[in-house]
């Protein structure tokens, strides 16, 4: 599968989409803490924002195409509004999504360190297969 890489910008609001791998996920977080930056976010909530968002998407690039390769998206969407900044990563992933594995090449801390890092995450299993996982931030003074 060829995953194509783009980044739609609309004032506060960003879509991003590439390839689930480990190189993706420094500009694809760099993207979503530069819109924190934008709505003022301080050096906490920036820092707060950064791991939450990399946590996330190292899920996607080591769980949700472990049979695939090349591996599929990984798509960000994040947006400002009222001094909250929504941040989805979501993949097209197949199996267990994120649940609890043995064999599993991390530590098993990602989804709590996302739950600590932002105000409220929430994980939806689509019917159509993969994960998204929805964060919010306040941000600003």
């Amino acid at each position: 599968m060829l995953v194509t890489q783009g980044t739609r910008r609309n004032g506060h609001r960003i879509r991003e989409h590439r390839q689930a791998v480990s190189g993706s996920i420094a500009p694809l977080r760099a993207a979503v803490v530069q819109l924190a930056v934008e709505g003022g976010a301080t050096e906490d909530q920036r820092d707060r924002v950064a791991l939450a968002t990399s946590e996330a998407l190292t899920n996607c690039a080591l769980h949700a195409y472990r049979a695939l390769e090349p591996p599929g998206p990984v798509a960000v969407e994040a947006w400002l509004q009222n001094g909250t900044l929504t941040v989805i990563v979501s993949d097209e992933g197949e199996g267990e999504g994120m649940l609890p594995r043995i064999t599993s090449p991390g530590l098993g801390m990602g989804l709590s360190i996302m739950a600590r890092m932002s105000d409220r995450v929430e994980v939806d299993h689509p019917d159509g297969g993969g994960v998204s996982v929805r964060m919010t931030f306040a941000v600003g003074a």
